[in-house]
């Protein structure tokens, strides 16, 4: 890197320098007469002055805004996009999102779900975007953090004459006494500027901190950024679902098989006619159906303190019990389930017996019960007979004249049996669903639904959100960064003593209007004459 030669102290300043770092002479000579780029207070920034490496130009990338402002505008634009249909987590959870976005929104919805905007937030290119965002956010605060923070720790008191007559707002008075400079400098403390001077040079500022402001934000945004990174963790981040029947005990989705929940009881409740559901009875006339009132799951949570054994047999210690409400959780450690859906009397046991196919009322030859969660392949009877279920369909529909089950939970159990006995020559089948009984052939035998038993089913989510408070950390240092910036300014006023005159000059990083009217009040009372706005008499 080049190195420039200050012609009046011979500071040695860095490429891409503007201001002599030391004596404050600019540095620009090709710009002589204009009025000076203070936004860094001229220093050099790494981006505008290196592009030889790959390192170099990787940095340039994201240190550019225009590629900042790209990615913000990539993710907003996506972001949209995954609200124009509900995302997968406010879908029936025992439904295919395939067949769902399809079947609902028609060709649209199937798009939508083909390019995987049904699962937008927790897919991988749209963490990578968020990533890529917090990236550039780092670097860009680096590349113009840094400069900004030496330039301003080491600012001069003393400085070159050009560099004042160079700035927005400057006077020149020669017609002076020390009272009035006295008085000048009085007042700019009673408006809370701190004064600090060299060899009868003074600089007044005040409001420094709020130079921080933007990057202050740029701070709460990368530990939001983060935040949301973080719900790629499982360990931070869990938002699971669980179906648990009654009696049953199941263990919690992504807790490795550590903690087990069982469904004691599911409550359900109905608006009736109870005298304070009176008040809704003209909207409940209105509706087909039951309208549900309350539901809420009876559970207790059990750990697994058993060794890690494989193939061994976990051993539950109840942790804790209560009830599962909607807006109610019961929870463990970080943990926290709640009452989302339910599913009312699904099948729990469906009861055959098989008897001769022209007499149904004679009494049995053989009679048995299927438990849908777990069926047995085989039925063997002491009088020889024997039942084979060839076929179990839990959701039975017909698709193209074909026999399929849409789901795995036992809602509409289809059947497809073999009978085997001492008079049979060979197997007779049999199909059975609800409502259907259909014999292969010219069966002898037949089989026939006697009785099922049913229970209800509670639907769970099982969400533990540890990023929430890095997310609420970061909007709150984000918001303390706009309030930082936008309601204070960086002023400084420059007082030069020369050989028989004196240099008054003024510059802030926002808001002329209010360090002019400032000025005025300052200077009043003084022979000063106010300072000259000198952008606009270039512009006259």
């Amino acid at each position: 890197m080049s190195i420039i030669k200050c012609s009046t102290c011979g500071h040695q300043n860095k490429e891409g320098t503007t201001i002599c770092e030391k004596c404050g002479k600019p540095l620009d000579y090709d710009q002589q007469g204009t009025l000076l780029n203070m936004r860094y207070d001229g220093s050099a920034i790494r981006s505008k002055t290196k592009n030889r490496s790959i390192v170099d130009k990787i940095w340039n990338f994201f240190s550019s805004i225009k590629v900042g402002v790209s990615l913000i505008a990539i993710a907003l634009i996506a972001s949209a996009l995954g609200t124009i249909y509900p995302q997968k987590m406010y879908i029936p959870q025992n439904i295919d999102p395939a067949l769902h976005y399809r079947d609902q929104y028609g060709l649209s919805g199937q798009i939508f779900y083909q390019l995987g905007f049904h699962n937008l937030y927790n897919s991988w290119w749209y963490m990578v975007l968020i990533a890529l965002i917090g990236i550039s956010i780092f670097i860009v605060s680096i590349d113009r953090g840094v400069p900004l923070y030496k330039a301003l720790k080491n600012q001069a008191i003393k400085r070159h004459p050009n560099f004042l007559k160079r700035q927005k707002l400057f006077g020149e008075y020669k017609d002076y006494n020390e009272e009035d400079k006295t008085d000048f400098i009085n007042k700019l403390k009673k408006h809370r500027y701190k004064i600090t001077e060299n060899d009868g040079h003074f600089l007044a500022e005040k409001g420094r901190f709020s130079r921080w402001g933007p990057y202050v934000n740029h701070l709460g945004l990368i530990i939001f950024l983060l935040g949301t990174l973080f719900r790629f963790i499982p360990f931070m981040y869990v938002d699971d679902f669980v179906w648990v029947r009654e009696g049953e005990t199941a263990v919690i989705p992504s807790t490795n098989q550590q903690y087990y929940i069982k469904n004691e009881e599911f409550i359900f409740e109905t608006y009736g006619n109870d005298d304070e559901d009176a008040i809704f009875e003209a909207a409940l006339q209105n509706t087909s159906g039951p309208v549900p009132k309350h539901f809420e799951t009876s559970a207790i949570i059990y750990e697994d303190v058993s060794k890690d054994v494989i193939g061994s047999e976990p051993e539950l210690k109840e942790i804790n019990s209560g009830e599962i409400i909607v807006n109610e959780a019961l929870k463990i450690n970080d943990l926290a389930l709640y009452q989302d859906s339910y599913q009312l009397n699904e099948f729990q046991t469906m009861s055959f017996k098989l008897h001769e196919a022209d007499d149904e009322e004679e009494a049995a030859i053989a009679e048995f019960t299927v438990d849908l969660t777990d069926p047995e392949s085989e039925y063997e009877f002491d009088n020889g007979y024997r039942v084979e279920l060839n076929r179990f369909y839990p959701e039975y529909e017909l698709d193209n004249g074909q026999p399929r089950s849409i789901s795995n939970y036992p809602r509409n159990p289809g059947f497809v049996f073999f009978v085997h006995g001492p008079d049979i020559e060979e197997r007779e089948a049999s199909f059975l669903a609800i409502g259907q009984n259909i014999p292969s052939g010219d069966n002898q035998y037949k089989l026939s639904l006697t009785d099922f038993g049913v229970r209800d089913v509670s639907g769970l989510t099982v969400r533990k959100d540890l990023t929430l408070p890095i997310i609420g950390l970061g909007a709150f240092i984000f918001m303390i960064g706009v309030i930082q910036g936008m309601y204070w300014q960086h002023r400084r006023v420059w007082i030069h003593q020369g050989e028989d005159r004196i240099y008054i000059a003024c510059h802030t990083n926002k808001n002329w209007y209010g360090l002019t009217k400032e000025l005025e009040k300052v200077i009043d009372g003084t022979s000063f004459t106010m300072v000259q706005d000198q952008e606009k008499n270039n512009d006259t």
